[in-house]
């Protein structure tokens, strides 16, 4: 129960870091505000899928994949939460039509361009994560906003800030959940592939 709480909780400040970015046209400064979504995550300790991937390298056994399927369902219902909710907001009209056009621009797209996205959004988020936990100086909170910054402002798919944007955008059907299967491939690939290297440099 303590898993699902953190991951709804995850979803939730995920879904608070897509709305500060649909309510700002800078996409810069939306993107940089956006982060605060993460550092809140990292800060607490709450579980989001795309920063717990990539330790299932060195976690591969029943335990920790039962918390990862928790962790996602956990982050899909608190983004959906926060997706739902702001349709009783005055704010509402104005992120919908944003998200829309964001929504249509990615399934619009192939899935292999999807799949590749989603891939290098996936190295930036195990890597903004890790940088947190391995660092103790000022380097830790960087590595957190300019691994959300750089993912946003290079169209990288992350699979939990599109559950939030998918529901926002009212857009839920069998194309947008296989879109979002691949998005999840992809960042788990991607979230996988820096801690697999590392592990194969040591060995070697």
């Amino acid at each position: 129960m303590k898993d699902f709480i953190k991951s709804v909780l995850a979803g939730i400040m995920i879904g608070i870091g897509g709305t500060i970015y649909l309510s700002i046209d800078n996409n810069v400064v939306g993107a940089s505000l956006f982060g605060i979504g993460l550092f809140m995550i990292v800060i607490y300790g709450f579980n989001l899928y795309t920063g717990k991937i990539g330790y299932l390298v060195d976690n591969f056994n029943f335990k920790y994949i039962k918390m990862l399927v928790i962790t996602l369902i956990g982050n899909f219902i608190g983004t959906f939460f926060v997706g739902y909710i702001l349709k009783f907001t005055r704010i509402y009209s104005l992120i919908h039509d944003k998200a829309k056009l964001l929504v249509n621009v990615k399934l619009d797209d192939s899935l292999i361009s999807i799949l590749i996205l989603a891939f290098f959004c996936g190295i930036l988020m195990y890597l903004a994560v890790n940088t947190y936990k391995e660092n103790k100086d000022i380097s830790k909170y960087l590595g957190v906003f300019l691994g959300v910054i750089v993912f946003i402002l290079c169209g990288f798919e992350h699979c939990i800030a599109n559950m939030y944007y998918f529901s926002v955008a009212n857009i839920w059907n069998l194309n947008t959940l296989l879109y979002l299967l691949i998005m999840i491939l992809g960042n788990s690939l991607g979230g996988m592939l820096v801690p697999l290297c590392n592990k194969v440099i040591k060995k070697g």
